[in-house]
């Protein structure tokens, strides 16, 4: 049973047998006192007592330390990076969206501006102060998560935790020394990290990994991706935009991911081919070396075939991310792994020390920002009130290349493998009024719904706003809303949100403007 301190003992034989439990941030029983000062080779670290001890803060952790100080609990987050907001918010989402949506900018007046009636000059990339607009806006964001921890009431503990027993951490700060904090609960929210690949060395530099790509001093001549998935397309979208000649290797057969509907993938590769981005799927990369003046690459067809080489100044490695656990001696309390890594939990959380939950990248399900905060915010009510929710069928993905590609709930072949017979019902910006006098007419809005009750299995979309208007999607989907449901729903006008509409009359009935 977990106790802020023992109560006042008779003095014991050494400073082991007084344990953590006989200190606390405001209390030092006398007999350990007097052990410490005798023994000044092994200074005693106060403890610190908590409600809750959160290891890792990035989006999972520092949303559930937000949560917990708004439930009163007396919660400490654990953070070495020396920031808050993890990869996403230091090098990840945020950075990644600044660079896309400025690189976007620079690209769109080189090329798409004449048609529109202005006429530009010269215009020139300073990547410098691109990469510094990037800088500007994380350090702002990390700086408000900061002061939300501290509005809140949490202990911001900048270091690396690592398990001393199930209730105990033990904190190497970033500043030197150690400091010991102790938890009636444990949350491990230590995220993920890039896959390397093997046989080549990542520099972040000449082989980089997505951290890298935020951080190039200059634009490459040429630049291979390895790994066709989200992270990959992004920051292929980017750097092709500036300038580089980019290739993009991806095993198999589509682009984005398995989540990614096909049909929306197949567009998604036209329109990004049209872009200047070469794409080589169904392809395998068989080796690489690292040690001339260019990176090469061997590839073949993913079912074997004849070799390639591929040679470039830069190689990206984009094959997926895995949970990151280094230094947290888990062993210590021993909490499951399993063959990918992730910590087993179980419906709530919980690992089989049951006041030990994971949250976020390092556990199972998609390696999403916005799933990890769901699942902080119910972890915390977890703790709280013993009941909390997410719901997993209403995990809405969103890759941010121009146009965007969003989605959520069942792609048509996941429908089609489980046997319901469904309806699909779609419609194309090219039709809507906006996106036509946006001048940006790529893409299509999707809808699949079951046949018989005509609930929403699915909606995928490719086009302008993507990434806004799946949030309707979700609401649909998280209250089991049909196409019909959707479809009488009055949309503005003129919107891009009228393309969603219309998607659903498609469905159920017919579109108007189709």
């Amino acid at each position: 049973m977990f106790r802020a301190a023992l109560p006042r003992a008779a003095p014991r034989a050494s400073l082991r047998a007084c344990g953590p439990k006989a200190v606390s941030s405001t209390f030092i029983s006398p007999q350990c006192f007097g052990l410490a000062a005798q023994n000044a080779a092994t200074p005693l670290i106060p403890v610190r007592d908590h409600d809750l001890v959160i290891i890792g803060g990035g989006v999972a952790g520092y949303v559930a330390a937000i949560k917990a100080g708004q439930q009163g609990l007396k919660t400490a987050c654990i953070e070495k990076r020396g920031t808050l907001g993890g990869t996403c918010l230091n090098v990840g989402c945020i950075p990644s969206k600044s660079l896309l949506n400025n690189s976007h900018l620079y690209h769109q007046i080189l090329h798409d501006t004449k048609k529109r009636g202005i006429e530009v000059g010269d215009v020139k990339l300073n990547l410098a102060q691109m990469l510094k607009a990037k800088q500007t806006s994380v350090d702002g964001l990390t700086k408000g998560v900061e002061f939300l921890l501290k509005k809140n009431g949490v202990d911001y503990i900048k270091g690396a935790g690592s398990f001393v027993d199930a209730n105990t951490i033990k904190v190497d700060l970033l500043d030197g020394g150690e400091q010991t904090v102790r938890g009636k609960n444990i949350l491990i929210a230590t995220g993920s990290e890039s896959t390397p690949f093997p046989g080549l060395n990542i520099d972040e530099k000449r082989v980089i990994t997505s951290t890298g790509a935020l951080e190039l001093q200059e634009v490459p001549k040429k630049m291979v991706v390895i790994g066709g998935g989200i992270i990959g397309l992004e920051m292929a979208s980017v750097w092709s935009r500036l300038g580089a000649e980019v290739t993009v290797v991806e095993f198999l057969g589509q682009i984005g991911g398995p989540g990614m509907d096909a049909e929306i993938a197949k567009q998604a590769q036209k329109i990004l081919a049209k872009q200047g981005i070469k794409f080589k799927t169904n392809t395998k990369v068989v080796k690489g070396d690292d040690s001339g003046a260019t990176v090469s690459l061997n590839v073949e067809a993913a079912k074997g075939g004849k070799e390639e080489t591929l040679d470039a100044d830069v190689v990206l490695v984009a094959i997926g991310r895995r949970p990151y656990t280094d230094g947290l001696n888990i062993e210590n309390v021993g909490i499951d792994k399993d063959d990918r890594g992730r910590l087993v939990i179980d419906q709530e959380f919980r690992t089989k020390v049951p006041h030990i939950r994971v949250v976020g990248d390092v556990t199972f399900g998609p390696m999403l920002a916005h799933k990890a905060e769901e699942e902080a915010v119910a972890a915390i009510e977890y703790i709280k009130t013993g009941h909390g929710h997410v719901n997993y069928a209403a995990i809405p993905s969103v890759m941010y290349t121009h146009p965007e590609v969003a989605w959520v709930g069942q792609n048509e072949a996941e429908v089609k493998a489980s046997g319901v017979k469904y309806n699909v019902g779609s419609f194309p910006f090219s039709a809507n009024s906006r996106a036509k006098t946006n001048l940006d007419t790529e893409g299509v809005v999707k809808f699949i719904a079951d046949a018989e009750t005509d609930r929403i299995l699915g909606v995928h979309i490719i086009g302008p706003g993507a990434g806004e208007m799946i949030a309707e999607a979700t609401l649909a989907i998280e209250y089991g809303a049909s196409s019909e449901d959707v479809a009488r729903t009055c949309h503005a006008h003129p919107t891009l949100s009228e393309a969603f509409k219309e998607a659903a009359m498609a469905t159920y009935s017919k579109p108007i403007h189709f």
